[in-house]
């Protein structure tokens, strides 16, 4: 505990955003950052509780007292040394983590934790520019070759964790580039895709090869695969986009999130994309059909292009403010209402209604039909939804379709290895993350659905210990 009564006395500063008028022309990374007093000031908040609920709440079981109280001593090294054990990229997470440590912080009592992801993110960042993170070669390699199919953060940490044991460990990606949800799913005004591209030259560094533009069960047999390797560890994410079924889906301008946002990351990446594959928002009006942190992702995204309006809607009721409702402490995952950075560039958000259908002319989308609904509870317990009110209809020209995830693409890889699929069409696994079928084991989302980059990394560190334990048999 660096200073003992830094909690009463300091209070909670957040880095805050760039200037909407600024970041809304660019997309560059929304926050900033303090100097580096500030940010020794903000970690010496932690109070090193006898019971540090921040670790409990935290998927990976990140060490926070322990590196909060070198950040604040100015141990930068240690610092990062510390939140490594844990964690293979807190550079990612100190950027686009929910951060489930702070909401369990007990300084959130009083609605002002320690601001633990923005000082994770400083943590590495000033490791990275000292010059304190260097590759790891390990000093002996086992002969063992593991094949990880999918470069998401689950199969990232998993390759990390299984090269540091000394196994020979290849990386497959189907697409252009290493990173799957980290490079094509997560906007560049929340993550830089440079600090992917230094984490993984560290990677290479360290013995780790990556095969992309190679998908495995079409472009190379998955069973070839089992041949050449020793394990297999599939990591290929939930991948499937839940859908609106309704009339009018067909119509030229209704998309899934993920071909918006991948299209605009490809884009400033300077990847080739099909002019028939551009989606431009510039003086359209908008509409984002969920409110998660995918659709607000869209809304920054268009505000970007120039986006003329844009309305957000939720089936779901209006969450209460944080103010407004009886503190959820500990609870790690409250359902609170949430504004993001997006959210604050320009957009209209509504609750509780239902799309009925997607209108059009000549094969192209021109309005949408919405509903308000209320929810109930039919005899046996179940949630119901009721129309309340008429229906109306608004003029729209994109929408995006922002529902989740339902499960892995079944097609290829799964299909052709034949593996065994769980009631929601997930990988089934074991207690130990091993699959129907001998030494292919299961990470990330593609077996527990779709998640947060936090419990997909460590889904990979779990995963990578079984896999070491199966290949020292």
């Amino acid at each position: 505990m660096g200073n003992p009564k830094a909690f009463l006395t300091v209070k909670r500063k957040d880095a805050g955003y760039r200037p909407v008028q600024e970041r809304i022309l660019d997309f560059g990374e929304v926050e900033q950052t303090l100097n580096t007093e500030d940010r020794r000031e903000q970690a010496s908040r932690c109070m090193d509780c006898g019971i540090p609920f921040c670790h409990w709440g935290c998927p990976l079981g990140n060490k926070m007292p322990e590196w909060q109280e070198y950040i604040y001593k100015g141990n930068w090294k240690l610092a990062a040394e510390v939140l490594m054990q844990t964690n293979d990229f807190p550079e990612f997470t100190g950027r686009i983590c929910p951060a489930p440590c702070e909401k369990s912080c007990v300084l959130s009592i009083h609605r002002a934790p320690v601001t633990i992801r923005e000082n994770e993110a400083s943590a590495l960042e000033h490791a990275f520019n000292e010059g304190f993170i260097l590759p790891k070669i390990p000093a002996s390699r086992t002969g063992k070759k593991v094949a990880v199919i999918g470069s998401g953060p689950s199969g990232l940490a998993a390759a990390n964790q299984l090269n540091q044991k000394g196994h020979e460990v290849t990386v497959f990606e189907k697409s252009n580039s290493v990173g799957g949800l980290l490079r094509y799913g997560i906007p560049d005004f929340k993550l830089n895709k440079n600090i992917i591209d230094r984490r993984l030259k560290l990677m290479e560094a360290e013995g780790i090869k990556f095969v992309t533009n190679t998908e495995i069960g079409k472009d190379v047999k998955g069973k070839d695969i089992l041949k050449q390797y020793d394990a297999v560890c599939v990591a290929v994410g939930s991948q499937v986009p839940r859908n609106l079924p309704v009339d009018g889906r067909d119509l030229k301008g209704v998309y899934y999130a993920m071909e918006y946002l991948a299209m605009q990351n490809k884009l400033i990446a300077k990847e080739r994309v099909p002019a028939g594959q551009v989606i431009d928002a510039k003086g359209k009006n908008i509409l984002v059909i969920g409110g998660g942190d995918t659709g607000s992702d869209c809304i920054g995204t268009a505000n970007r292009q120039g986006a003329a309006s844009i309305l957000q809607i939720e089936i779901l009721p209006k969450p209460k403010k944080l103010d407004d409702m009886e503190n959820p402490w500990p609870e790690p995952y409250p359902v609170v209402l949430k504004t993001s950075s997006s959210h604050l560039e320009g957009c209209e958000r509504r609750w509780s209604l239902n799309t009925k259908r997607f209108i059009g002319e000549n094969g192209k989308l021109t309005a949408v039909e919405l509903v308000e609904i209320a929810w109930d509870k039919d005899e046996k317990g179940n949630h119901i939804m009721k129309e309340v009110g008429e229906p109306e209809i608004l003029k729209v020209d994109l929408v995006f379709l922002a529902l989740g995830f339902v499960h892995p693409i079944q097609e290829g890889l799964l299909q052709e290895l034949g593996l065994e699929l769980d009631a929601r069409k997930n990988i089934a696994t074991n207690a130990k993350r091993e699959t129907s079928l001998s030494k292919v084991f299961g990470t990330g989302d593609c077996v527990s659905g779709q998640s947060l980059v936090v419990k997909c990394i460590a889904s990979g560190r779990e995963t990578a210990k079984h896999i070491d334990d199966f290949l020292k048999v």
